[in-house]
């Protein structure tokens, strides 16, 4: 089973930029697709970003496009997110994971929290 430990959030003025990471354990992380999705207060969580297990392919919530850049260190066993041009909108506890929201195919980690002030 592989464990996911997200970090890289915290506090950031709009228009400010972090780098989110997400580091798996498990030597069968790199055959996975992985996405970072996010869940903001009072909301249900969604997907944000997915990258296929070689990277060479990437999809993005439309909210998020030109914005975000989802990428991944195989070796490394990890995968970024990538965030510039934060808006408000964008606050929200920020996970990694394989698969779907209702059916992901790992245990959720325990996320990292990104606010972004106006």
């Amino acid at each position: 089973q592989v464990k996911l430990v997200e970090s890289g959030g915290g506090l950031v003025q709009a228009g400010g930029s972090l780098r989110l990471s997400c580091a798996a354990s498990g030597r069968t992380f790199s055959s996975y697709t992985m996405a970072w999705f996010r869940q903001a207060p009072g909301k249900e969580r969604e997907i944000v970003a997915q990258i296929n297990w070689s990277g060479s392919r990437t999809s993005y919530v439309d909210s998020v496009k030109g914005r975000f850049t989802i990428y991944r260190d195989n070796a490394e066993s990890t995968v970024y997110l990538q965030m510039n041009s934060l808006k408000p909108e964008d606050t929200a506890v920020y996970y990694c994971n394989s698969g779907k929201v209702e059916n992901p195919t790992f245990d959720w980690g325990q996320g990292t929290q990104v606010t972004v002030s106006s």
